[in-house]
């Protein structure tokens, strides 16, 4: 006789005995609408560049980064993420070519406004380190560190264009204070009051980038740990929160999300706005090389990923497979 038969009610493992079962009784569940689809387009190139260390992700054309928006749209795809990738001829120690109305990032939002419209949310990346020839996210003082004020002043420039380029949400992620403020106030400022803010709130100095420097090309030589998180900070994050919501923060993100699931989680439980997650880079990659080395089941460990990310607490996740998993959902 099993031990528990004198406790009819104590077995949770009816509740799991067929995938119909287990489907009704979810305590979490993955939509198409909760995905975002980080994308790169670069300038000069007639046919997408594959990207080594990212598997399946590629450089985009003007052409084939309309044609992903509109796969992704096509799937249920919420939104997609902005990152333009200039030539190399075009940096500059101050960027130049992240506020001409005519740098690629601009040309893509135009691009990508005109094939979608409204249909899908169109956000751009709102930083200089794939404009400028040292790679920082920010102008440099004297002395080689970010000047925090004077990349105050970049960023709100930046704002305008994309902006008026026709983006609806401008994602600041240089990690410098004020930077929500000063985007919000030169947003207001050129009557584009409905151009949300989605603040990186809490962005971690991290060793999981490393194929993003691939992506977009990066000139950085050294690190960003001056002005990105310190990974054995706690309370830093939440003191973050506390200065984007009070400067008009719209969503506030966690990045990366595998890794800190735990702010990720503190996040969502402290705060009323939408909370968002980045499946950076380097957690794609781990999960695509294992797979390609046939050492783990790669469908399955990508939904158990995002699946993860959603029950910690984001509503809304980046992820470079957003557009393939939003497909077989």
């Amino acid at each position: 006789m099993s031990v528990y038969g004198s406790f009819p009610g104590t077995r949770p493992r009816r509740l799991r005995t067929s995938p119909a079962v287990r489907r009704m009784v979810a305590e979490t569940r993955l939509h198409p609408s909760d995905l975002i689809l980080p994308a790169f387009v670069r300038e000069g190139i007639s046919e997408p560049v594959p990207i080594s260390a990212m598997p399946g992700v590629v450089q985009h054309t003007r052409d084939t980064l309309r044609k992903a928006a509109v796969e992704a749209r096509q799937a249920g795809v919420s939104g997609i993420m902005l990152f333009g990738v200039p030539e190399d001829a075009k940096k500059d120690a101050l960027g130049s070519a992240g506020t001409d109305p005519d740098g690629i990032l601009q040309v893509a939002i135009r691009d990508v406004r005109a094939e979608v419209g409204d249909d899908l949310v169109i956000m751009s990346d709102l930083c200089l380190d794939e404009y400028t020839d040292h790679g920082h996210c920010g102008v440099l003082d004297a002395d080689g560190r970010v000047d925090n004020d004077a990349t105050l002043e970049r960023y709100a420039e930046m704002a305008q264009v994309q902006a008026d380029a026709g983006v609806h949400m401008v994602g600041p992620s240089g990690m410098m204070d004020g930077q929500v403020g000063v985007v919000r106030d030169a947003l207001d400022t050129i009557g584009k009051e409905d151009v949300a803010i989605l603040a990186y709130t809490v962005k971690y100095a991290s060793a999981f980038y490393g194929p993003f420097r691939e992506a977009v090309g990066s000139s950085l030589v050294g690190d960003r740990r001056t002005y990105q998180q310190d990974s054995a900070n706690v309370r830093e994050s939440l003191r973050e929160l506390a200065l984007d919501l009070d400067e008009g923060a719209d969503i506030v993100m966690v990045k990366p999300a595998g890794p800190y699931l735990d702010i990720l989680a503190k996040i969502a439980d402290s705060v009323d706005v939408p909370v968002a997650a980045y499946q950076i880079s380097g957690e794609y990659a781990m999960v695509e090389a294992a797979a390609e080395r046939g050492w783990i089941d790669r469908d399955k460990a990508i939904l158990e990923s995002l699946m993860g990310i959603k029950r910690a607490g984001a509503d809304m996740i980046l992820t470079y497979w957003a557009t393939e998993v939003a497909r077989s959902l």
